[in-house]
């Protein structure tokens, strides 16, 4: 048993029982589910309600009196809506002052688990997620909670690990006491656009070009392009070792996008950017600018020196195959991914806090192709989601789980090792890209491409501008191999 005192209440917390009951008054956390009232103080504030409900809406540990089997809630819809959260959610915080926007809020334990915001699972300069959400126990819960007056909670967790949350944060994050996904927005499974995955356990090339062909013919930039689309990567060969001929080789498809990074990018592991892509840490598979409303479509890199050092092997993973392997193995889970939308950040540096202007699924849909044609998987920049109901928690963490199992089979993944006069180019939208750990100093050039002006370069050089013109908006035979909108 763990007892302690709070304001207004002496309590006993049965550890390892849940779902966790938490009361609060101007900021005062007071208890659990399960805990019983040891003495009832007469100074009880009296926006609060004045006992500890139970399942059965007595309360616990005390002789029923008058006042004690009031029910706090006059609605009725309330006290079972309220009962049931007590079912259904982990954490539950009871809210019964005239100012609170809600009689309640609940959470997943998970979800609060993998927002804690300490320095072991935020990042404290790059603002990034960098506990891995995937090696927590689904089952992870509460021990106890305690709160230091009215600034925030204190949560120490099963596994070991203590959390704290401002009340604000809380406020701002609690969960829907609905699901917000109905029965009916279930489709069967829309399967990725048409592609081909390199199988990293055969021997085969990977599909490559040549920079002088590539700089001197539009045929030769056709076959770069084709082998993006087709394959979701492609290396160009015999690439000058310098940044000028690298931003040359990207404008031969189109100029480069600038971010807040910048334009043409020429780097080292500085941290310039406050972002773990400017560090010599492990980085785990992902897509880049999650946090865009609209996400570069082509990525670069194109390595110019690494010296007294070792390390940095470049990984790839085919975010389609993984998706399409997904489906075969766990329909709905699949089915998850892409109903359940998600808000992203990128807030590093002091004078930027993006945010996608609208939340988007780790699995895209394209509304007229009905296909999967868009991955965004980016666990360091995804944000706390809010109206979220704690069943659709669980079975969003499932999913993603199941999926990150498949990201992170060695059978899919592809690791080169980058050398100077070779560079990288791919598909934003499919590949997740990474990086082992590394020493030494590493001296890096590359940019973006957008969607857009990639797929107008490839339509042209492919279908010619006449069969384009002829067939803007000719989303009706979209799988005709001579239909320009095929490719997308």
């Amino acid at each position: 048993m763990i007892t302690g005192d709070l304001p207004g209440l002496t309590y006993m917390v049965r550890p390892q029982i849940t779902p966790l009951h938490v009361f609060k008054s101007g900021g005062t956390a007071i208890g659990s589910r399960n805990v019983a009232p040891l003495a009832r103080c007469p100074s009880w504030p009296s926006n609060v309600t004045k006992r500890l409900l139970s399942d059965s809406g007595h309360p616990e540990g005390t002789a029923q009196d008058a006042n004690a089997s009031k029910d706090p809630f006059d609605d009725e819809n309330t006290k079972l809506a309220y009962k049931s959260a007590l079912r259904s959610g982990d954490v539950v915080v009871k809210t019964t002052g005239k100012n609170e926007s809600a009689p309640f809020w609940q959470f997943g334990s998970l979800y609060l688990r993998e927002n804690c915001p300490c320095p072991k699972c935020i990042h404290p300069d790059t603002k990034q997620r960098i506990v891995d959400t995937f090696s927590l126990s689904l089952r992870v819960k509460p021990e106890n909670v305690q709160s230091n007056g009215a600034d925030d909670v204190h949560i120490t967790w099963s596994d070991g690990h203590e959390s704290t949350y401002s009340w604000k944060w809380l406020a701002a994050h609690r969960g829907n006491l609905k699901p917000t996904i109905k029965s009916r927005d279930v489709k069967p499974n829309r399967l990725p656009r048409p592609f081909k995955a390199y199988d990293p356990q055969k021997s085969n090339p990977y599909p490559e070009v040549v920079y002088e062909d590539v700089m001197c013919k539009d045929t030769a930039v056709l076959e770069w392009l084709e082998n993006i689309w087709l394959w979701g990567f492609c290396f160009v060969k015999g690439v000058p070792v310098n940044p000028e001929s690298t931003k040359a080789l990207i404008e031969r498809i189109s100029f480069v996008r600038h971010t807040h990074y910048g334009g043409f990018w020429d780097f080292t592991a500085d941290l310039t950017y406050k972002d773990t892509a400017y560090t010599n840490e492990y980085l785990g598979a992902h897509t880049d600018n999650t946090y865009f409303t609209d996400p570069a479509r082509l990525q670069l890199f194109h390595l110019l020196s690494h010296t007294e050092g070792e390390g940095g092997k470049s990984l790839l993973v085919d975010g389609f195959a993984a998706a399409k392997a997904l489906a075969k193995e766990n329909p709905g889970f699949y089915n998850t991914l892409s109903l359940s939308r998600h808000p992203w950040h990128a807030s590093g540096n002091e004078d930027v806090c993006i945010q996608p202007s609208v939340t988007a699924p780790v699995l895209n849909i394209h509304p007229d192709t009905k296909a999967v044609y868009q991955v965004r998987w980016n666990n360091y920049d995804r944000a706390p989601k809010t109206k979220w109901h704690t069943s659709e928690q669980k079975d969003w963490y499932k999913a993603a789980r199941a999926y990150n199992n498949q990201l992170t089979k060695s059978s899919n993944e592809i690791w080169t090792q980058l050398q100077p006069g070779t560079a990288l180019i791919f598909d934003n939208w499919r590949m997740l890209h990474g990086r082992s750990e590394f020493t030494g100093k590493r001296r890096m050039c590359g940019g973006y491409v957008n969607n857009d002006d990639f797929i107008s370069r490839l339509r042209l050089l492919k279908f010619g501008r006449q069969s384009v013109l002829d067939n803007l908006g000719n989303t009706r035979g979209w799988q005709q191999r001579d239909n320009p909108y095929s490719i997308y």
